[in-house]
């Protein structure tokens, strides 16, 4: 028995859980959310460039693909709306690079 009572066995692997547990937090914060995020990041450029691709109209670039790909729209409606919002929020394809990148 140590001074709370306690088996130093069971306070062994109490410890044991705590560093564990804060190991993981810490390859979370350093490692695993950093990669997530860019991942994300760059399957929402490719997704961006995708519907940039078939509906450049509603910027009004004219593309001959706009016709052959309005069909898709019913689709994609949700997906739509989100996106050209994103677009005209962004202010250039570069600086959501630079931002993904740290480069200010």
């Amino acid at each position: 028995m140590t001074d709370d009572g306690r088996p130093l066995a069971r306070r062994i692997a109490s410890f044991r859980e705590w560093v564990e547990e804060w190991l993981h937090g810490l390859y979370h914060g350093m490692v695993e959310h950093p990669s997530f995020e860019k991942i994300e990041k760059e399957a929402e450029d490719v997704e961006d460039t995708f519907l940039f691709a078939c509906f450049a109209d509603a910027f009004g670039i004219p593309s001959p693909v706009s016709y052959y790909t309005v069909e898709l729209l019913p689709y994609l409606a949700e997906e739509f709306e989100a996106w050209e919002r994103r677009m005209w929020d962004r202010g250039s394809w570069l600086e959501r690079k630079g931002q993904q990148y740290h480069v200010h």
